[in-house]
Order: structure tokens, then sequence, then C-alpha cells
């Protein structure tokens, strides 16, 4: 049997390399709050900071499931749209009262984001993997569906929330707190941790790298390469679902505008954070660092008026550039 640790790109990397990737998420990370310190005086402030990780919940938990997909060698650009169509169907249901009881109605509501979540996750994948049609396209026709239905549903307008009773059960899973700490700030680090806990300890995991690492090595040491990147898919939907059980209850509303450029958003935290966008590499919590740098980045030209917020999303596109140039270089010194 093939040895997969001495196969793929991986090992062409030294160990020095390997450290490095590991940690310079984190260096920037805090040359980023030295900055913001200097930048504004309350930067630092516990307000602050509880606000920043807060805001960056959505993408932090979406970023979670795209490191699956990447490290498995997939990419999906839907998850944007897909958050809209999943807070769509959702609301829609909260609306219906079908439940009965508000309690009963908010909690088949919460199950039927997962299982809509899921499902959108095992469609992308299965036309990705049993379809043999390239992530990025597959993916990027997902996006225009996914937005074409919300714009179905919601007729051209927003959905809302309009059931008074629903949106006070449901406000504190974003405005609640339990033990003085944000429910949204909690759900990054379960979510982080169940991850991190599938990624490096169990088998599933170690065929993600595998496969993301070396198809071909990977499929002849048995490892079943398409069951392997659609549970990656559908690990990804269930993350959107997750970041949209959080995302209603903070606006209760959403169309067909919801989500737009989260796709780059996530993306950018799973490279920033040091997986590799051509697969076989996977950090959970460099990821995670990942979206706090983002949200940091947006905070700091918030409080500061050396850059325009309005150049946030233009920042956002050359902080992946640059990570992708830094990746480039650790693999040509290996």
């Amino acid at each position: 049997m093939t040895n997969l640790a001495a196969e793929g790109p991986k090992p062409t990397r030294s160990l020095k390399d390997l450290d490095l990737a590991a940690v310079a998420p984190f260096i920037a990370l805090a040359l980023l709050l030295v900055l913001g310190a200097f930048a504004h005086p309350n930067f630092l402030s516990i307000d602050n900071m509880t606000n920043v990780i807060t805001r960056s919940a959505f993408i932090a938990v979406i970023a979670v499931g795209a490191t699956f997909v990447i490290t498995s060698g997939g990419l999906d650009l839907s998850v944007g749209a897909m958050v809209a169509f999943v807070a769509s169907i959702m609301i829609l249901f909260l609306n219906s009262g079908l439940g009965g009881s508000p309690a009963l109605t908010l909690t088949i509501g919460v199950l039927l984001a997962i299982l809509v979540g899921a499902g959108c996750g095992l469609a992308n994948g299965l036309v990705t993997t049993l379809g043999r049609i390239e992530p990025f396209i597959a993916t990027l026709g997902a996006m225009g569906i996914y937005r074409g239905l919300t714009t179905w549903l919601s007729q051209g307008g927003a959905i809302t929330l309009r059931d008074p009773a629903v949106q006070s059960l449901y406000r504190p899973a974003y405005f609640g707190n339990i033990f003085g700490v944000p429910v949204p700030i909690l759900v990054i680090l379960v979510t982080a941790a169940i991850g991190a806990f599938l990624l490096y300890r169990t088998r599933y995991g170690r065929h993600v790298v595998a496969v993301g690492s070396n198809e071909d090595v990977a499929r002849y040491s048995g490892i079943h390469v398409n069951r392997v990147r659609t549970l990656a898919y559908v690990i990804q939907g269930l993350c959107v679902a997750i970041a949209v059980l959080i995302y209603v209850p903070r606006l209760g509303s959403t169309s067909a505008t919801t989500g737009i450029l989260w796709e780059l958003q996530a993306i950018t935290a799973v490279v920033v954070g040091g997986t590799a966008l051509r697969g076989g590499v996977g950090r959970i919590w460099g990821t995670i660092c990942g979206a706090f740098i983002l949200e940091i980045v947006g905070n700091i030209m918030l409080l500061s008026n050396f850059v325009s917020e309005y150049l946030l999303s233009a920042i956002q596109g050359a902080i992946i550039i640059i990570a992708m140039l830094v990746q480039r270089s650790l693999m040509r010194k290996g």
C-alpha cells in the first residue's frame, strides 16, 4: 500500500515553513491589535472587542465549513446565496405558525434550517463529485439558483419575521449571553472545537487531508474520494445553517441581497488562517483567527479616518491575494 505521508505537496515543506504558516495568522492578529490601539483609544475596550468578535460570528462559522471543503480540494462559492435561501425558508416557516405554540414553531424552524442547509450542501457535493463538474462552476451555478429562489420566495423584496412572540423567544440567540459571554461567541468556539476534533482527531479528518493532498494516491489507498468530498460539502451546508440560526434573530429579515460577498470573506478567512487553497492542509483555529482579522480590519477602518470603510471589500480582496502569494512563496522555499 502506498504511504500517503510520502505523497503530495505537503511533505515538500520544511518544518520551519509549516510552523511559520501555522503561527503567521496569530502574529498578524497581534500586530493588528497593536495598530488598532494606536488608531483609536477605545479600540481595545472590552465592549469594542466583544462587538468585533460577535460580528465575526457569521463568517467564522461559515469559514469552518469552508475549511473542510478547501482542505479536501474543493471550493464553494454559493455560501452567501445559501445563507439567504436557508434564512428565507426558515422565516417563512416561522411566519406560518404551523407549529402551534411559538416554542414549537421555533424548534421546528431551527430543525428545518439545519435540514435545508445540509440538503444544499449535499446537492453541491453530489453535483461536484458524481456530476464531475469543477467546484468553481458547480457552486457558481448553485449561487445563481439559491439567489433566484430567494428572489422568487421574497417576490423581489424582503422576508421579515412578523410573529412578536417568536421574535421575543428567538432574540437571545444573538443578543443573549451565557455567564457573561455573548451567545455568538460561544457558537464560534463550539463550532470550531467540533470542527477541529473532526479534522485533527478522526479518520474522516485524515481522509479529508489525504484527498486534498493527492486524490489519486488517496483513491489507490482505499479512500472513497467522492464520499469524503461530498460530506465536506454537507459540513459546509451545516455551518451555513448554524450561521443562519444566529443571523435571523439579529435582523429578523432576509432578502436576495443577504450574504453578498460572504463567500469572498469566508474563503479569505480560510486562506489567511493558513489553509492551503490547493487542498491538503487545513487549520481550523487559523480560520477563526482569519475571520477575526477581517472583522478587526473593518473595525479599524470604521474607527479611524486613514482609509474609507467603503473600501473594505477591496481590502479583503487584496488580503486574499497577498495570502496566496505568501503561501506560494513558502511552497517554493520548501
